[in-house]
């Protein structure tokens, strides 16, 4: 029977077809050591050897494992059992510490993995215990925002082969917002894939491909302002050149139109599952966030509220806060490199639509951080750090965004020539 004061550590070797499990004990000691397989039968190998260890419900075994995501996680998951994702790289660190000789194999990166829980658990953050629903927007808005990036490689390899051959296409439709992910620009290019069949279309089929495209209005002026785009004066590649640029716009349009109806799609499923959360009314309530975005601020926060252990944990992790290199008599604060990638894309969309939405209280912050001298990019990441706080600060207090209250100090102050809260936004600046 085993011992039930006996502390024990789990590590996973994580790998495709097969993972490879160590147990130690808080002395260090290696108690046992297996390779499961990556199914069903695998995965009860794997709860047995843990429950011959001491597991139990009320006292599950921590497990670290190089991945948060896959079947062997959600597995493991189960229950109240803690799981770390821990970094490879920080595993590669700690790998050096037990040998010099920079030696590797998968049964000793699982033992690394297991010693890493027995002497620095404390310094490493479990896998949140997010809700089902939470889970499910987080796949959702993940998946759309790899499908609108997806989309936008596209619609970039289809401007670099315009500019091959088709300037024509390019005034058309790059203009516009949009341009070429457009459904109207997608149509016609299918329609007229090189510029000689462009300049050979009718005010009634440039019509009727607008009508295709869903537009409802102004279908005659854009008719008519396309064709004289299309039939101006312009340099030519050879006939069969041309042709052959046509077939390759041809497939790309494929592409881009596969792109664009999956971002579509994922965008109506994860804002209905995010309109079902009860924290979708707090994010919301905050100026710049619609239902997509707040989606996607919402995939990364989770509804585990230990998760962060206070705000600043939180601008840490998005990369809002600043980080301090200081030896000796050097001292350097700058924008953190390692940050969750999603949610500071996410989080510069918030912080610009909130200019854009005219939010008095985060227009003065960010002409208070212009006058400070920051460039546009730092004033954004600076908004962005005060509304991280306040959104930590309501979904632990259950409160909707006020602006009044979360600006006080910039409202305030009055307004005039030169204030902090005077004058429009110039994104562009």
């Amino acid at each position: 029977m085993w011992e039930d004061n006996l502390t024990v550590f789990c590590g996973i070797d994580w790998a495709e077809r097969h993972h490879d499990v160590a147990l130690v004990d808080e002395a260090g000691t290696l108690l046992a050591k297996a390779r499961i397989t990556d199914d069903v039968a695998g995965y009860h190998k794997l709860l047995d050897l843990l429950a011959e260890h001491g597991d139990s419900p009320e006292d599950p075994i921590p497990v670290a494992i190089e991945t948060s995501h896959g079947l062997l996680v959600a597995s493991l998951r189960t229950g109240s059992r803690r799981v770390f994702a821990i970094n490879p790289l920080a595993a590669a660190r700690y790998r050096d510490r037990h040998g010099v000789s920079r030696k590797k194999s998968d049964p000793g990166d699982a033992l690394v993995l297991a010693n890493i829980l027995r002497t620095d658990m404390h310094a490493h953050r479990p896998l949140p215990a997010d809700s089902e629903l939470a889970q499910a927007i987080t796949v959702l808005a993940r998946a759309q925002q790899d499908a609108v990036w997806t989309r936008q490689q596209v619609a970039n390899q289809v401007r670099s082969l315009l500019r091959e051959y088709y300037p024509a296409a390019l005034l058309a439709f790059q203009g516009k917002q949009g341009g070429l992910t457009r459904a109207d620009a997608r149509v016609v290019l299918t329609l007229a894939p090189t510029p000689t069949k462009a300049a050979k279309l009718t005010l009634a089929q440039l019509r009727a491909a607008l009508e295709r495209s869903g537009r409802l209005r102004g279908c005659d002026a854009e008719a008519e302002r396309l064709r004289a785009v299309f039939r101006a004066e312009y340099a030519h590649q050879l006939p069969g050149v041309e042709d052959a640029f046509g077939h390759q716009l041809q497939t790309l349009l494929k592409q881009l139109d596969a792109t664009c109806e999956a971002a579509d799609d994922l965008a109506e499923a994860a804002t209905a599952a995010f309109h079902q959360h009860a924290d979708s009314e707090i994010l919301l309530s905050f100026p710049g966030l619609g239902p997509m975005l707040g989606a996607r601020v919402f995939a990364v926060l989770g509804d585990d509220r230990a998760r962060f252990a206070d705000a600043r944990a939180l601008k840490s992790y998005a990369g809002s806060a600043p980080v301090t290199r200081a030896s000796g008599k050097k001292r350097f604060v700058g924008r953190r490199f390692v940050k969750n990638n999603r949610l500071i894309n996410a989080g510069f969309l918030w912080a610009f639509a909130a200019l854009l939405t005219a939010s008095p209280g985060a227009n003065a912050h960010y002409r208070r951080r212009r006058d400070h001298g920051d460039w546009h990019a730092a004033a954004q990441r600076h908004l962005l750090n005060r509304f991280l706080g306040q959104l930590h600060h309501c979904l632990k207090t259950r409160q909707f965004f006020d602006e009044q209250h979360a600006f006080a100090p910039l409202l305030q102050a009055p307004a005039g020539p030169g204030s902090p809260g005077s004058g429009d936004v110039s994104p562009s600046v």
